[in-house]
């Protein structure tokens, strides 16, 4: 197994971002990793980009601020952030879970700039690593009975995903110690969705053959 294993988890503010890296370390602490984590805000308050670096590890503490060409898990709340962070920190290597869904900014909504076309933001992840999971979190999160939750259905395709050696048991462990207790069973059920949802991705197609 690699190490350390660095992930970033990145969106805008208000989707949840801290939570999830709170989540994610503690979870990894309870697998006996030590874990590093670091901050950075752009203008959170107003829709600012927010990312997380998480530097997960046996040995060692690592500094908190991820190499660019040493990511391996992108998380991206919103696909201009995720292919920012694929764009500085990304290699052939990285794998990425994005929600497709755009979160527009001020000036966007002002008609002062364009917001780009998902479509080319998702072909331009592509063109980085074809290790992507399209996971459409804000829409799953509304069907579990709230938008806000799609932070946690990312963190539950984070662990369907297989991508981390942390089992879901640990995460929906830690999920139920750090959500107040009258938002838990939404959050668990959204927890399942994501974790079901990038298991169905990820699952082996059966062929069938005629005889």
């Amino acid at each position: 197994m690699k190490d350390p294993i660095n992930l970033v988890i990145t969106g805008v503010g208000g989707q949840g971002n801290i939570l999830v890296s709170e989540i994610l370390a503690k979870a990894a602490s309870v697998e006996g990793f030590r874990v590093t984590v670091g901050e950075s805000y752009g203008m959170s308050q107003r829709g600012g980009s927010v990312s997380s670096h998480i530097r997960l590890s046996r040995n060692c503490l690592y500094g908190p601020i991820i190499p660019a060409g040493h990511v391996d898990i992108i998380v991206g709340f919103e696909p201009v952030e995720a292919a920012r962070i694929a764009i500085e920190l990304g290699s052939p290597k990285v794998k990425i879970i994005v929600n497709p869904r755009p979160v527009f900014p001020v000036h966007v909504l002002m008609g002062k700039c364009e917001y780009p076309h998902v479509e080319d933001l998702l072909e331009k992840i592509k063109e980085i690593t074809a290790q992507t999971l399209a996971i459409e979190s804000t829409v799953l999160a509304a069907q579990a009975g709230d938008p806000v939750v799609q932070n946690i259905i990312m963190v539950g395709a984070l662990a369907g995903s297989g991508y981390l050696p942390i089992p879901h048991e640990t995460f929906e462990e830690i999920i139920s110690k750090v959500v107040p207790q009258k938002a838990l069973e939404l959050n668990q059920k959204a927890f399942k969705i994501g974790f079901e949802t990038a298991q169905n991705i990820n699952r082996p197609k059966t062929r069938l053959h005629n005889t």
